[in-house]
């Protein structure tokens, strides 16, 4: 009887990454005593598989994936977007899990689940993770506002009270989604990416209309609307009035709030290793500057100035970094050196790191029972299309 091996590394990958869950939460880490045993375990564990099943080339594989997982960790730890203990995890994670463990199948209106990528396993782990960070961002963003910065809760729920705007521009939508209709169905061309950019298009000219003419447009289009489909209508306008109001607060959750509620002025002498900064500090002419524009404001700011090189790196030299590897002891010197120059204040902004490990457990299960999110997006798109 040939032992399950997959079905054991895949139990122990499970609760590796529940325990790491917990102590990157609880600790902000991902301890090497839980990692580094793990990559050897995975490697001698399906060594010992391939020799059950006669099968060298499996373990070859296994070692070769887990090389590889290791130097895309590594690349990504050398820019910045990933810490220590997240390559090491995702690494011991290959080591486990070099295919894809077959544990359940099942269909659902007739496709067959879990939908593999065409690529290893470990890369659809690391594709789920990333997409699975912004749910888990926002319940982390609003656990921290709840418990330690409750005052933010105004501004979180100001979509609530603004209420008016969101039914204005529901309105709107639906107004555009009326005239969409009538007008695809009227020229025979119901493509739902054509209906889409028409929809666009109608609320952008609908909003920018004076107040009266929209008032009388918009009234006129909505009651023909309930006239020829009353419950629809109704139910399209709350439907599409909650969700507005969700993305409302899911974009103060993403933007101005998470910026305040995971970040912290430090004073110097209180600074350790590991901290990381809130923005990049420059040196430009024995000037010292900071850049804290996020990459969305950068966009942003290029789109309206139409010049690109707000994309790139301020000009000067930059002295301190937004890496995840955080602040080293010489940044930290550097730091107080110039404070005590009167270049910069006797504070610096750092920002909480956003714990990594629980995304990676929840891709790890999105992946197990579900499959690639990115191939499942992939098939929807051609659907769609």
């Amino acid at each position: 009887m040939i032992i399950d091996i997959p079905l054991i590394t895949t139990i122990i990958a499970i609760l590796a990454c529940l325990y790491a869950s917990y102590s990157d939460l609880k600790q902000g880490i991902i301890p090497n005593k839980l990692t580094f045993p793990l990559i050897g375990l995975g490697i001698l564990l399906n060594g010992i598989y391939a020799f059950m099943i006669g099968d060298l080339w499996f373990i070859i594989i296994c070692v070769v994936v887990t090389g590889v997982i290791f130097a895309l960790g590594y690349l990504f730890w050398k820019m910045g977007a990933w810490a220590g203990g997240d390559v090491k995890l995702f690494t011991a994670l290959a080591a486990l899990l070099p295919f894809y463990p077959a544990l359940v199948s099942y269909q659902i209106l007739g496709v067959s689940f879990p939908l593999e990528g065409s690529y290893p396993f470990p890369l659809t782990l690391i594709i789920n993770s990333i997409l699975s960070i912004l749910p888990f961002l926002l319940i982390y963003v609003f656990y921290i506002v709840v418990k330690t910065k409750p005052y933010l809760m105004d501004e979180l729920t100001a979509p609530l009270k603004n209420y008016k705007k969101n039914i204005l521009l529901t309105l709107v939508i639906t107004s555009a989604v009326t005239l969409t209709i009538f007008i695809t169905q009227q020229i025979g061309l119901q493509i739902i990416i054509i209906s889409l950019i028409l929809i666009y298009l109608l609320s952008l000219v609908i909003s920018k209309l004076p107040n009266y003419v929209k008032a009388v447009l918009v009234s006129l289009v909505t009651v023909a609307a309930l006239f020829y489909n009353f419950q629809i209508t109704i139910m399209s306008i709350v439907t599409l009035f909650i969700f507005i109001t969700i993305i409302e607060m899911v974009k103060k959750l993403l933007t101005s709030i998470n910026k305040e509620a995971l970040q912290d002025d430090v004073v110097l002498d209180e600074l350790q290793e590991g901290m990381i900064p809130a923005y990049n500090l420059y040196q430009q002419d024995k000037e010292i500057y900071v850049d804290n524009k996020s990459l969305t404001d950068k966009i942003r700011e290029s789109f309206k100035t139409r010049d690109l090189s707000k994309l790139t790196a301020p000009p000067g030299k930059r002295l301190v970094g937004t890496l995840a590897a955080g602040l080293t002891s010489d940044d930290i010197q550097l730091l107080k050196k110039l404070q005590k120059e009167g270049k910069i204040s006797d504070k610096f902004r750092v920002k909480k790191g956003v714990p990594f490990a629980p995304s990676i457990f929840i891709g790890l299960l999105i992946s197990l029972f579900i499959g690639d999110l990115a191939y499942i997006f992939q098939k929807i798109l051609i659907w769609i299309m």
